[in-house]
């Protein structure tokens, strides 16, 4: 079969390059699939495993669609975690930043304010849970009259966390004539009711049957272990196996709280993620995860969708899962970007019944995980030497997917904003009337009550800054630096 590139797609160059720079070079089987649908407004149903490529599969069309000189949204996406909504914001920035396409995520335990003053500003796309795009629709702080295409993510899980009655209820507010996509790992009955109601009758389905092509290389395998033994063979497993990045999941932030406590005693770069936990401790936790700072991290289901990190090698079910689909979200941490990966769950006897169901719901038909045995103390002890150098050691620095994208962009930070009447055309205006700037170098500027962040593109950074020492801005002197964040 001829491989395809994304050039086959008649992709704009700002988005190839964009694409390049993110080092996708070809797409995935699903995107094979999805790209020439979306790009012709088709509405669809798509039913593929978690890692396959998903977010690029709707965020490249969304980005070609998009008009930058409309200032409403034009896209909404909804998603079931705030971790989520984040890493599509980024992505999807990260498509379309050739493009100057900006994306803003809004989601709950953050400031409704902050939010409204985003959306206040030119948005393209927007990307949040449903709970917190429902309050904005409802105070009238959130434009959905120029939404051309919704796209409904992890639909399965909105589902598990009880959100499709203010799925449908936002769905209401959109206009009629619109495109729907619709990703879902399973697809339960209640999500395939969604569709019917609420897509176009020509709507494709497209299922990612598991081919060899598609399929993630996750070897499973689970071990039988008493409760009160759970921690002892956790740490045996974690020794022989050595992983360059692992995730523990459990089934609650107080059994969170215990595994992370004991491993820390055991010297590792370990961290913890849950729902109790602040919103900003939570981002921080994430950022040290995908930089490398810390290499395990124990969680609950709430980091099972929106992490999106290629070097995890080893996943541990420390609880078996309450839900039959959160086995299929958490072993799908690992095994990304084609790498191969481990997933272990431990089995007590308290979640032996559940384990079955588990079992005969993912496998169904297929090989099933493999039983192994607790590492022999002489294995432990024989492997403990090269475990502890490498948790001794600190971990190499990840490289970011976006650092060559960012070579030639620089963040330029003006100590003026909203309260000084400051406009985005303003800064547009005063940029270009520098000689060689040109308006495609001015990327994605965000206005905040004090100050102003400026996205200069093709390298001209430097030299705009430069300029602008003595230049002022609808007649005001402001500071003029590059950002720090």
């Amino acid at each position: 079969m001829e491989n395809k590139t994304f050039e086959t797609f008649g992709i704009s160059p700002e988005i190839i390059k964009a694409l390049t720079s993110l080092r996708y070079y070809s797409p995935t089987p699903v995107q094979e699939e999805v790209l020439p649908l979306a790009l012709k407004k088709a509405d669809i149903i798509v039913e593929s495993q978690t890692g396959s490529g998903k977010t690029a599969a709707f965020g490249i069309p969304l980005c070609e669609d998009a008009v930058w000189e409309e200032n409403k949204p034009q896209a909404l996406i909804l998603v079931p975690t705030r971790e989520l909504a984040l890493q599509i914001q980024e992505e999807i920035m990260n498509i379309g930043r050739l493009k100057r396409i900006k994306v803003t995520a809004v989601f709950g335990k953050s400031s409704f304010k902050t939010q409204k003053s985003e959306l206040k500003q030119k948005s393209h796309i927007v990307v949040g849970t449903p709970g917190r795009v429902l309050e904005h629709l409802k105070e009238g702080t959130l434009s959905v009259e120029k939404v051309r295409t919704v796209v409904l993510d992890e639909a399965d899980e909105m589902l598990h966390m009880g959100f499709i009655d203010q799925v449908e209820a936002i769905i209401d507010y959109l206009p009629k004539n619109r495109q729907t996509m619709l990703f879902s790992a399973t697809m339960p009955p209640e999500v395939a009711r969604l569709a019917t109601f609420y897509m176009r009758e020509d709507r494709v389905s497209v299922k990612m049957d598991q081919s060899p092509d598609n399929q993630p290389r996750i070897y499973q395998s689970y071990i039988r272990v008493s409760e009160e033994k759970k921690n002892d063979v956790l740490i045996d497993l974690l020794t022989v196996a050595n992983p360059e990045a692992a995730i523990i999941f459990c089934n609650t932030k107080d059994v969170v709280d215990d595994v992370d406590a004991f491993l820390a005693k055991k010297g590792l770069l370990v961290d913890k993620l849950h729902g109790g936990m602040d919103q900003d401790d939570r981002l921080a936790v994430m950022t040290d995860f995908r930089s490398g700072k810390i290499r395990y991290l124990v969680a609950t289901d709430v980091a099972a969708r929106g992490i999106d990190i290629d070097h995890v090698t080893h996943v541990m079910n420390y609880d078996v899962p309450f839900e039959n689909e959160s086995f299929i979200h958490r072993t799908g941490r690992t095994g990304r970007a084609g790498k191969e990966g481990q997933a272990m769950t431990l089995v007590s006897d308290k979640g032996a019944y559940r384990w079955q169901e588990v079992v005969a719901f993912v496998f169904e038909g297929k090989e099933g995980p493999v039983e192994i045995q607790a590492p022999s103390t002489r294995v432990v002890q024989r492997a403990k030497v090269a475990f502890d150098k490498k948790n001794q050691e600190p971990m190499r620095p990840k490289v970011a997917r976006n650092k060559e994208l960012n070579r030639d962009i620089t963040k330029v930070y003006f100590n003026g904003g909203k309260k000084k009447k400051l406009r985005a055309i303003d800064f547009v205006g005063t940029l270009t009337n520098i000689k060689g700037v040109e308006a495609d170098d001015i990327g994605i500027i965000t206005i905040q009550e004090n100050v102003t962040y400026v996205e200069i593109l093709n390298g001209m950074g430097p030299y705009v800054i430069a300029e602008m020492q003595d230049r002022t801005i609808k007649g005001k002197n402001l500071k003029v630096r590059k950002a720090r964040k």
